[in-house]
């Protein structure tokens, strides 16, 4: 079994080290510079673009800082971005998604201060964008994305943090720091686990995935690059407060919901579907932040991801898939 993802999913831990090794002194200038900023755009696409709706959405449990998330072609097509004392993020693993790059360089023209975060030091985003951080996380080849993730989640927590007014900062930023620790034991602790969960769910061709705050968008990334790119299985992302709206009818016996908990103050909606779906014999799947870790609950999706890439990475093996691997992604280019 020599699947790329495999190598890539240990080396996350080393990657968040080495990439606040080298850049912690530009994110903390690039950090100064938005603290005087009105508003700030989350840009990226596939999994970067989940990244963004996490980082958004911790920041807006906590701060008051203006934050909105767009993805590259809904940034370049809006006709009401403020370019007035605003700034743009700009997140793409290769630098060069064409999405992104298009509203980087539309960004560039409404003067923006726009900052660039990728894993390709050579790109163009990180050439063009006024503002660069590169993550160190070496080449990464698996598509669904495992250190880069982690990588630009913890690029955009430190800048975006450090820029706010949130009372807790330093406390949460020391834990930050002490997350390639946790996901060292993470990442040994929960592989025997999720592989024998994954051979016994392999058959199933559909998962939701629910999460409330920083959770929905690592939900969004599990549906969206994990199960669907990953494993191949058809997928769907959801708020968990709108598991009432539309799912709640699809939610049946035996249907597979993949349930993410951080007793945020909003999961106490969250709870309440867990307990409707393990009423009706849902095949309830239940990741909580808890069982692994007590830091800062705004840190879950650096915990969670770790057990739900050891479930994807296997359920795509049982079914005969190269979890990194890609049927169509690169043969459909929008220049």
């Amino acid at each position: 079994m020599k699947y790329k993802m495999y190598s890539e999913l240990f080396e996350q831990p080393d990657s968040i080290r080495k990439t606040f090794e080298t850049e912690l002194k530009n994110m903390e200038k690039i950090a100064n510079k938005l603290s005087k900023v009105d508003r700030i755009y989350l840009v990226g696409c596939g999994s970067s673009l989940s990244t963004a709706y996490t980082a958004k959405d911790a920041l807006e449990m906590v701060t008051n800082l203006n934050i909105d998330v767009f993805t590259g072609y809904e940034f370049y097509y809006n006709k009401k971005i403020d370019g007035e004392n605003s700034a743009a993020i700009f997140t793409s693993q290769s630098g060069e998604t064409a999405d992104t790059l298009a509203a980087l360089r539309r960004a560039n023209e409404l003067g923006l201060h726009t900052i660039a975060i990728s894993n390709e030091k050579d790109s163009s985003m990180i050439k063009e964008a006024k503002y660069s951080v590169v993550t160190q996380c070496g080449r990464e080849e698996a598509i669904l994305g495992t250190k880069t993730y982690v990588t630009q989640l913890s690029t955009l927590y430190y800048i975006l943090f450090s820029a706010s007014d949130y009372e807790k900062t330093d406390e949460l930023l020391k834990e930050l720091k002490s997350i390639p620790d946790l996901m060292e034991k993470i990442i040994e602790d929960t592989e025997e686990e999720n592989k024998k969960l994954a051979y016994k769910l392999k058959d199933e061709e559909i998962f939701y995935a629910l999460g409330s705050g920083p959770n929905f968008g690592l939900a969004y990334k599990l549906a969206m690059t994990m199960l669907m790119e990953g494993a191949l299985k058809h997928s769907c992302p959801l708020y968990s407060s709108e598991f009432r709206h539309g799912l709640i009818e699809r939610a049946e016996k035996d249907v597979p919901i993949i349930i993410l908990d951080s007793q945020y103050p909003s999961d106490e909606i969250t709870q309440k579907a867990i307990d409707f779906c393990e009423k009706i014999g849902v095949k309830t799947l239940v990741y909580r932040m808890q069982d692994y870790s007590n830091i800062n609950n705004l840190l879950s999706p650096f915990i969670l991801v770790i057990p739900l890439e050891w479930f994807v990475f296997y359920l795509a093996h049982y079914n005969g898939e190269d979890p990194g691997s890609t049927r169509h992604i690169g043969k459909v280019r929008y220049e």
